[in-house]
């Protein structure tokens, strides 16, 4: 299929500014996860009681979860009426000031009580603009990518994120190698502070990028939609429920990267802190590869059966990935860890920012893939949480968390059966199919 080039945009551009951001932003993201593992439960919480104090640790997780429906509500609004590109510049900004701020907290040996509540705060801004950062970077890439191609360069986006998360997790090798009185008391910090840098980077790359020619066109003709909300809820509440119940399967990444490296480094399973973080390392670095790999597949023989393989392959992955954590064997557990991870999840991970997006049209893209995706995401990063209280008091009951995986799995096996297959439909197609309904009075001149 030939198409003009001022249909297609900037696709190369749009997706390394989708890669560089997201994996600066997820850099932040996931250093939290570290560090809410290995290293909090100790700073900001009572370390006389550790099972309690882990808990807590791993619910401030989740706490920025709980706030990306909030965040998604109102970046998609203004997503979907002032466009892509200003929603990614102000959500790396946010990132990046409040990580920072994490890096700067007093702990409760210095200000007893008032030490978590601040941990918190600092939490649900990191929510907020992660709420926005996926959705915009996959509307963007979407938008700009040749119809043909949509899988391969929206993938770049979830690239990005494991770029995050593997650049996260090589930082903290080193810090998590420090003697205890050096990691609790400043090393710790280093890598928050570092998002001063991050924030700068992904500043200059993003303020380089051009409004997308779907989004242009749409404020140019039609005009935005005053109220997208409204829109989206009356034309687009399947695809919506559709996106909360495929956004489910990010539980196995939650679960993969915070329960499981703080039950593999527990004093009942015994294996350090350096080598399990490698695991995570060398399972994002394949994932690096498998992604677009997935994602290019898709853009042949569909978004449906791709997603599926992944969902339903991370089902079995994660029993067999925490059963080997359990038997205390590290060759086996990192070979278990980059099949679950870096391989099986990678296909519903790379597939899912073009699966979704491809359900909504141009007015209400945004929207609908940031509080779809955040409601099933609050969700996942609770699963931590819950994962810790289905483990039982000594957190050794890994064949429950591992149903309980699976059983996160299946709402994500359902919504991928039911949708429509959208990898051939024309870029200014898409959506149409709910959108048929759509009146001039709720649009407004741009």
């Amino acid at each position: 299929m030939s198409v003009p080039a001022e249909a297609v945009g900037q696709p190369r551009k749009a997706a390394t500014a989708a890669w560089i951001g997201s994996a600066l932003e997820y850099y932040d993201f996931f250093i939290y996860g570290s560090a809410a593992a290995l290293i909090f439960p100790k700073v900001f919480f009572d370390e006389s009681d550790p099972a309690t104090a882990t808990l807590l640790s791993l619910a401030t997780f989740g706490v920025a979860y709980a706030a990306r429906p909030v965040g998604a509500l109102f970046l998609g609004h203004f997503g979907d009426r002032v466009g892509r590109k200003k929603i990614m510049v102000f959500t790396l900004i946010l990132m990046g000031l409040s990580t920072f701020l994490i890096g700067c907290l007093p702990t409760r040996a210095q200000v007893g009580g008032l030490a978590p509540v601040l941990l918190v705060a600092c939490r649900v801004l990191q929510g907020i603009s992660a709420a926005g950062e996926q959705a915009s970077a996959n509307s963007m890439t979407l938008e700009h990518a040749p119809p043909n191609r949509r899988g391969f360069f929206t993938s770049f986006t979830l690239s990005g994120t494991q770029g995050g998360q593997l650049i996260a997790t090589l930082v903290f090798i080193p810090v998590a190698a420090l003697p205890e009185d050096q990691l609790l008391s400043w090393g710790w910090r280093v890598p928050f502070w570092a998002s001063v840098a991050v924030a700068v980077v992904g500043y200059v790359i993003r303020r380089r990028l051009e409004e997308t020619p779907a989004f242009a066109k749409q404020a140019a003709t039609e005009g935005v939609v005053k109220l997208p909300l409204a829109v989206l809820m009356r034309e687009h509440w399947v695809d919506v429920l559709r996106v909360i119940g495929g956004a489910l399967i990010a539980s196995v990444s939650t679960i993969f990267t915070v329960w499981a490296l703080a039950y593999a480094t527990s004093d009942t399973v015994g294996m350090s802190r350096s080598s399990m973080l490698w695991v995570g390392a060398l399972a994002n670095l394949v994932a690096l590869a498998a992604i677009p790999l997935w994602a290019s597949l898709s853009d042949r023989i569909g978004r449906r059966p791709v997603f599926l393989i992944g969902a339903a392959g991370s089902a079995l992955a994660m029993f067999g990935y925490l059963w080997a954590i359990s038997t205390g064997d590290y060759p086996l557990t990192l070979v278990l860890g980059i099949v679950a991870f870096g391989i099986v999840y990678s296909a519903a991970n790379g597939v899912w920012p073009s699966f979704y997006g491809e359900m909504f049209s141009t007015r209400v893209r945004l929207s609908g893939m940031a509080i779809g995706t955040q409601i099933g995401f609050a969700v996942a990063g609770f699963a931590v949480t819950f994962a810790a209280q289905i483990a039982g008091p000594d957190g050794t009951d890994w064949s429950s968390v591992a149903l309980f995986t699976a059983a996160l799995c299946v709402p994500p096996v359902i919504a991928a059966l039911t949708a429509r297959e959208t990898h051939e439909v024309p870029t200014e197609h898409l959506g149409e199919r709910t959108a048929q309904a759509a009146s001039q009075p709720e649009t407004v001149t741009a």
